[in-house]
């Protein structure tokens, strides 16, 4: 038990200037294209914050996706999410403790909050524990709460790894092309019915899937965010 305790002391310490730095050095040696951006500066020139959400499998690189001022992270809280938030501090990103789909009232506040206060806010929406691809209801209630629309965000790499974790991490070889593809903002208004909130949900899963497509096409490789869980693939 003692032993457990260290590596898990040791890994919030050793894993997070690692995980940044190998992160790092895969960027550089990657040429980065993003498709679509101006989706997301159009916004920002109207002085809107809004969601930014991508599978949880594609988010090895996706600190680079994002270009404005100021982001919040929505991460779980346990031992892997904690690793992730540390992680993303080294880009200068804040975190968001908690899940919408556990527990989640105060994550909900805390995102409905920052958007409101201007700033960005970064949802895996099939997070923190999946099912993978599916689009839990979250993302879709900060976005009528706040009045923040939702922008899907999805990666494709000319070579990657993808491991066989239940999201299909993906993990581009250093040297690959990488592509960033933006969709268009999904809005989800104040007085949305449930039945509106779920054609929403359904909307942005389409489109982050549709994307996905996107981003493996333009990166000229396959797509592994289509993987099976569970049988890795180079």
């Amino acid at each position: 038990m003692a032993n457990s305790s260290l590596w898990k002391r040791l890994s919030l310490f050793l894993v997070p200037p690692l995980a940044a730095n190998l992160m790092r050095a895969t960027r550089r040696t990657m040429r980065l294209t993003h498709v679509g951006r101006e989706t997301i500066d159009r916004l920002r020139a109207q002085r809107r914050p809004y969601v930014h959400a991508f599978w949880h499998g594609h988010m090895f690189l996706m600190p680079y996706s994002y270009t404005g001022r100021r982001i919040a992270i929505m991460i779980s809280e346990h031992q892997d999410g904690e690793l992730i938030a540390r992680t993303m501090k080294r880009f200068g990103h804040e975190s968001i403790r908690g899940s919408t789909t556990s527990g989640g009232a105060s994550a909900l506040r805390a995102a409905v909050r920052a958007l409101r206060q201007g700033s960005d806010v970064g949802f895996t929406p099939d997070g923190p524990r999946g099912p993978r691809h599916r689009v839990q209801p979250g993302v879709i209630q900060a976005a009528r709460l706040s009045g923040a629309p939702i922008v899907p965000v999805a990666f494709g790499a000319s070579r990657a790894k993808v491991l066989g974790s239940w999201d299909a991490f993906i993990v581009p070889w250093p040297f690959s092309r990488g592509v960033f593809v933006y969709g268009e903002p999904i809005e989800v208004p104040a007085h949305a019915t449930r039945e509106m909130m779920d054609s929403a949900r359904r909307e942005l899963e389409r489109s982050l899937e549709e994307l996905s497509a996107k981003a493996g096409a333009l990166a000229g490789g396959a797509l592994p965010a289509a993987a099976p869980v569970g049988e890795p693939h180079v």
